[in-house]
């Protein structure tokens, strides 16, 4: 509690500091994306489809945590420069299935060296079985949160 009995008290609480994490992480991709073009969401959408070819728009927003107008507009962009092929109609349905040109390929690979750069100095203070646990408890907090929804 905070020192007057309401609210949270900042210093203490995992769940404002999972948020400051988060920022302070999403700043430092920023940071060394930029210079390559990008944003964290277009890196993200790249490496989910590397992943995961054919994703829909909306399994991409969900993905990337952007709303799927967002994710609409920034597959506009990513077609007309060639980084991602769909469809002019769905093969099935509604859905256009997304994938990765060879230039989105090369793209990803010099965004992802970057991102695992920032990760590694996020991780530099930790052992291995600290990061594991980390992950671990982090898990079981998303668990947990998603289950009790």
């Amino acid at each position: 509690m905070s020192q007057d009995g309401a609210g949270v008290d900042l210093e203490t609480s995992l769940g404002y500091l999972l948020k400051e994490a988060s920022s302070v992480l999403r700043a430092a991709m920023e940071e060394v994306l930029k210079p390559l073009g990008m944003t964290v969401t277009h890196y993200s959408c790249l490496e989910l489809l590397a992943q995961r070819p054919g994703l829909s728009n909306s399994e991409l927003a969900r993905g990337a945590f952007v709303t799927r107008q967002s994710m609409n507009v920034l597959l506009q962009t990513l077609e007309r420069e060639g980084q991602v092929t769909r469809p002019a109609q769905a093969p099935a349905g509604k859905v256009l299935p997304t994938r990765l040109t060879p230039l989105g390929r090369r793209r990803l690979a010099k965004a992802s060296a970057a991102v695992r750069s920032v990760e590694a100095r996020m991780l530099a203070g930790l052992t291995s079985a600290e990061q594991a646990a980390a992950s671990r408890i982090l898990r079981s907090m998303i668990h947990s949160l998603r289950d009790g929804a």
